[in-house]
């Protein structure tokens, strides 16, 4: 029998057939002006999908390398900084800040919650030595998405600045950069933009500039000093050998998403998220977090009791080829997650949902076929009226 495989985990994401091609066209050198027409032009449209006018730096990395550089570029060594982390990746933050011997205030909130941005605004009050405030926007291990327009409005008045992981966020929810006053806003190429891993870019505001200038932690190919310099130059370029396939295909999935209108493509994603969820709950499974409001990436499900979150993976991959993702960190076993972040319409949930209520049957959890794909379709139609 031939396989066909169902990518549905929040990153990678499946890619436009416009945006693997675009790597397939004849390498071109890197220090030519066909690339820096092709550079510029990327960059330029990754500030429009951002919503900002600050300075974007790209570098051949995954998003954790922009995270890295973040920190490593925007402060020095025993500055105090204020990590939220309810997941993996908020926890991420805080391991990278450590390892530049940062002195790390950690704001832990529960896994199936959203950070409180009032706790954030009292830490602020208390600690006013804070210089920074890192904050996840779409915390894919959980599922749970974070106020940033709230916690930007906290960190805003203070002399700290507000860093923001929205590698699972930027293009899939409502993100506006400058208005919601991010000073950095790192993002990757693997998810919402719909681009294969490998390609990181930042954010940078004037504020966080001026931090950059004093701060002496070392950097060198993350160095955004040296990033914005080149960029800024006569011939706009990196400092070093870019990933030039990766460049094309961003600047072809950029332009698809400019074409399909960011509030087209938030809305896509909140529409999917929600058929998804109607679907699970009809199935009689319990979704995960807490707080589902502006959550659109990813959807994450509790395992049912007696069936482990892997074996749902596992087999809906190896039965049905279907490729979800499951639980993470202190979550393994206990979740699973469906994406939904990137390329995807309805008819790709269709068939994730599909193989999900065989997987259930077939691992032995009651449930009537059919009755989450129905109640998908049901809120798919209602949401299309409107």
């Amino acid at each position: 029998m031939i396989r066909k495989e169902y990518l549905m985990t929040p990153g990678p994401t499946p890619i436009p057939h416009q945006v693997s091609l675009a790597q397939a066209e004849p390498m071109i050198h890197h220090r030519t002006p066909a690339y820096t027409e092709l550079f510029v032009r990327m960059v330029e449209g990754l500030k429009k999908v951002l919503y900002t006018s600050n300075d974007v730096l790209t570098f051949a990395a995954s998003g954790t390398g922009a995270m890295e550089g973040a920190v490593a570029n925007c402060f020095s060594p025993g500055d105090r900084v204020l990590v939220a982390a309810g997941g993996k990746f908020g926890q991420r933050f805080a391991e990278i800040a450590k390892v530049y011997k940062l002195d790390v205030e950690l704001y832990e909130y529960p896994w199936d919650e959203a950070a409180d941005p009032e706790v954030i605004a009292r830490l602020l009050r208390e600690k006013p030595d804070i210089k920074g405030v890192f904050l996840t926007h779409s915390e894919t291990s959980t599922g749970v998405v974070n106020d940033v327009k709230a916690v930007g409005e906290a960190v805003r008045e203070t002399p700290a600045i507000l860093v923001v992981d929205s590698i699972s966020g930027a293009g899939a929810l409502e993100l506006r950069t400058d208005d919601w006053g991010i000073d950095v806003l790192v993002t990757g190429s693997q998810k919402a933009l719909m681009t294969p891993p490998g390609l990181a870019a930042a954010a940078v505001s004037a504020k966080a500039w001026e931090l950059i200038e004093a701060a002496d932690s070392p950097a060198y190919y993350f160095c955004f000093k040296k990033a914005r310099k080149k960029y800024n130059s006569d011939s706009p370029e990196t400092p070093y050998t870019p990933a030039i396939g990766l460049v094309k295909a961003m600047s072809e999935a950029v332009e698809l998403l400019l074409a399909e209108g960011m509030e087209a493509a938030w809305e896509r994603h909140r529409t999917l998220a929600l058929c998804t969820r109607e679907a699970v709950s009809a199935m009689g499974l319990e979704l995960f977090p807490k707080v589902l409001e502006r959550a659109y990436a990813v959807t994450a499900v509790k395992a049912p009791e007696g069936i482990g979150g892997g074996d749902i993976v596992r087999h809906m991959n190896r039965v049905h080829g279907v490729i979800i993702a499951g639980g993470q960190d202190r979550l393994k076993g206990k979740i699973f997650r469906i994406g939904h972040v990137g390329y995807y319409d309805f008819f790709d949930m269709a068939v994730a949902l599909s193989a999900l209520e065989m997987t259930l049957k077939e691992l032995g959890f009651d449930l009537e076929l059919g009755s989450g794909l129905a109640a998908a379709e049901k809120t798919y139609l209602e949401m299309a009226r409107k």
